[in-house]
């Protein structure tokens, strides 16, 4: 089939049946009807002479041309991306674009909430999706799924460019009339606390990945599902959660948490933004990420 001939957004459907193998999931994720799923995946099937998913008990499961296929399919749908956001102009005050990213609720709380006023003003149109973390971002970013991620270093890609925005450190936090608090914290006072703890995805989280790989004796008593649920797990208990240091500063005031030095040194953690190599000069991008660095800044 000719070039001029081929719709290349069924490069875009083509990559979404390989990964989901399943038409009706396929058709959810792209926002279209079954239907028209199913009439893209007939196309697709004329267009590359072959069968692309085949019935396989019930799973529907790709071809070895298909296999063969996506990493290709994926490579040039980031390079399509990209030329259609860097072939052009960002004028901030125009500008219609959705800038989609990878970020946890703590990085929305205390990075991108208190920016959006100044987006508000200086690109009323631009909208923000926002995704949160989990054990695929590597692929989406590679597939031009999403613009940036803004996450621990420790979890990036390493083919792709970063830079950092802060860097963090984690603070004990608890109630406020926790008698712990009203002397210097010992680590035999705070191993003899209940803990709060948090998972967000199967890769864990920066401290407690390294709490893990340092003998952590914590006696966790809850676990949250976000960093934000935590604080709220605190008042009127004894338990101690460690926390993001901005995060901490931010929610205990409202909550009544006191916020203490923990008893044993923990790293610094560097908090990084990365984007799609292809990306580097998409200008719009570069626009955003420079007001995230600005904010840090102010």
């Amino acid at each position: 089939m000719r070039l001029d001939q081929f719709d290349l957004n069924l490069l875009v459907a083509f990559n979404v049946l390989v990964e989901e193998r399943n038409v009706t999931r396929a058709a959810a994720r792209m926002n279209v009807t079954q239907s028209a799923m199913s009439a893209a995946l007939k196309r697709l099937r004329e267009a590359f002479a072959d069968e692309i998913l085949v019935q396989h008990g019930r799973r529907m499961l790709p071809t070895s041309n298909a296999l063969a296929l996506a990493p290709q399919v994926a490579a040039a749908i980031v390079e399509l991306r990209s030329i259609l956001s860097t072939g052009m102009a960002f004028d901030p005050a125009e500008a219609r674009r959705v800038f989609r990213l990878v970020a946890s609720d703590y990085i929305a709380t205390v990075l991108i909430s208190p920016l959006l006023p100044r987006l508000e003003a200086e690109a009323p149109h631009v909208r923000l999706d926002i995704t949160l973390p989990r054990s695929s971002i590597g692929a989406m970013l590679q597939d031009g799924e999403i613009d940036l991620i803004i996450s621990p270093e420790t979890f990036l890609e390493a083919e792709h460019p970063r830079e950092l925005v802060f860097e963090e450190r984690h603070v004990v936090v608890g109630c406020a009339s926790n008698p712990i608090f009203a002397a210097p914290m010992t680590e035999e006072a705070f191993y003899a606390c209940g803990h709060v703890a948090v998972s967000v995805s199967r890769d864990g989280t920066f401290i407690d990945n390294w709490l893990r790989q340092h003998g952590d004796r914590r006696r966790i008593e809850v676990t949250c599902a976000s960093f934000i649920q935590a604080p709220w797990m605190l008042p009127g208990t004894r338990r101690l959660a460690l926390m993001h240091e901005r995060l901490a500063r931010v929610m205990a005031p409202g909550l009544g948490l006191a916020i203490a030095e923990a008893p044993f040194d923990l790293p610094v953690m560097r908090e990084m933004m990365q984007h799609h190599r292809a990306r580097s000069t998409d200008r719009g991008l570069a626009w955003l990420r420079q007001r995230l660095v600005e904010r840090v800044a102010g």
